[in-house]
């Protein structure tokens, strides 16, 4: 399931002209994703996307988020190359302070992360202030000023607040992850190019000791695996900047060379606060993301109607306590039955459809191994060829207010020559849960009974 199917099926809500009988055929003919609804909607979809007209407010949308994701993506991204080289920018006669860098790739990250997963538990409601401070989410109001028909399909789209808040959640996060390896090429980039002298400096009263400590904390993931990239003690108090004028401390221009060593654990820093860490939350907003997508397309305003349609059978008001009987005027037919039997060797439709047949087998109650349309646009040699294949007890079904024809009698002859016994039940209209008319079932027993076959019953 994805955004272009919810979107689909919303559109095709919107316009659905499809009869009962025809959602209860579709829910028969796939009745092993009964209890799979989503799965159920996804083919629903699929056969019936024909209906709707090109372009597709799924192709519409999803150009529309693939257009913006992208420009957002590249934008984050150089954003976060261009951040990252003002803050390495090494200018030859002061050392680069790490802290900056580490605050960008360390501390910022944790602090948005926190903010996200507080917006992930707030994201079902319908107004999230978290999920609006994202950056993502005034980015694309702009660009939603411009002029065109996405606007258009916007403004009439109603979608779930929550999909939308978990949408924009897992944009966030991802373009935070772009950003964070445009720091870390960055890096990488100046590392390469230039030699730059690394320090550390705060107007905190902070001891070489205890930043020591603070690092081997925050090293903890990696320090088992690449202890080189934990800068030692002896390099902190080496790399310790203090900013007195213009000149710097003598030794540290004497361990100059030395200082180059703290690109190693800005990079793992990098790579596992900003990145790896990110990359989690990408994966865990993707997740609440495909959660929502799955509630809103049960939520969806017709949904509900339609799986009932699908999968509930067509309740027929036809009695198996029958009492009103033919009027006694020449109508009435010898041989008629008032119940059907629970099975039947093979069903046939006069001049209906395939997918009417299991509906209306649904809808009376009757299991049957073969269901067969004749008459109609059948040709005779197909017709033929079904008699001769109808063995047993067959339930013969007909339009009760259409008469029979000279055609269907010839038909009802021929099959009675194979059959052991052939019920005619005449059906009407879903509407009227198949219940034929009086009248109807007059005419058809008056056929019936100038045809005098004894395998023929007629069901009343």
């Amino acid at each position: 399931m994805n955004l272009s199917t919810y979107l689909n099926l919303y559109a095709l809500l919107r316009t659905d002209k499809t009869s009962a009988e025809e959602k209860r055929a579709f829910g028969l003919e796939h009745e092993t994703l009964k209890e799979k609804p989503l799965a159920q909607l996804q083919l629903w979809v699929e056969a019936n996307l024909k209906r709707l007209s090109r372009p597709l407010l799924s192709e519409t949308i999803s150009g529309y988020l693939y257009g913006i994701t992208l420009t957002l993506g590249v934008i984050a991204f150089f954003l976060g190359f261009f951040s990252g080289v003002a803050l390495l920018s090494y200018s030859g006669h002061e050392p680069v302070n790490v802290i900056y860098f580490m605050a960008m790739v360390i501390l910022l990250p944790l602090i948005t992360m926190t903010l996200a997963l507080f917006s992930m538990l707030r994201a079902n409601a319908s107004r999230s202030f978290l999920v609006h401070i994202s950056p993502a989410y005034w980015m694309e109001k702009v660009l939603r000023l411009l002029p065109g028909r996405v606007q258009q399909s916007l403004e009439e789209l109603h979608v779930n607040p929550s999909l939308l808040n978990w949408l924009i959640i897992r944009r966030s996060q991802l373009l935070a992850l772009v950003f964070s390896i445009g720091l870390l090429l960055a890096l990488l980039a100046m590392v390469v190019t230039k030699d730059i002298a690394f320090a550390w400096s705060t107007t905190l009263h902070v001891t070489p000791q205890e930043f020591h400590t603070l690092l081997e904390t925050i090293a903890l993931p990696w320090k088992g695996l690449f202890p080189s990239a934990v800068p030692s003690l002896e390099l902190i108090e080496q790399s310790q900047y203090f900013r007195l004028g213009e000149r710097l401390d003598p030794q540290m221009v004497e361990n100059a060379s030395k200082l180059g060593e703290w690109w190693k654990f800005l990079a793992f820093a990098t790579l596992f606060y900003a990145i790896i860490l990110r990359l989690g939350m990408w994966v865990v907003s993707i997740i609440g993301y495909r959660q929502a997508l799955k509630r809103s397309f049960l939520n969806l305003d017709g949904v509900q109607s339609l799986l009932k349609a699908m999968n509930e059978p067509l309740i027929t008001t036809s009695s198996p306590q029958r009492e009103q009987q033919f009027d006694g005027k020449g109508n009435h037919y010898a041989q008629e039955i008032r119940t059907f039997d629970g099975s039947y060797d093979r069903t046939l439709g006069w001049a209906m459809s395939e997918e009417v047949l299991p509906v209306l087998n649904d809808a009376m109650q009757i299991i049957s191994p073969v269901l067969e349309d004749v008459g109609g646009t059948n040709t005779l040699d197909e017709d033929r060829e079904i008699v001769l294949k109808s063995k047993g007890e067959v339930l013969l079904y007909v339009k009760a207010w259409e008469p029979p024809t000279m055609d269907f009698m010839d038909f009802l002859e021929e099959l009675a020559k194979v059959a052991d016994k052939i019920i005619v039940a005449p059906v009407g209209t879903a509407p009227n849960g198949y219940l034929p008319k009086e009248n109807e079932l007059a005419v058809w027993g008056r056929k019936l009974q100038d045809l005098g076959e004894k395998k023929v019953w007629l069901k009343i």
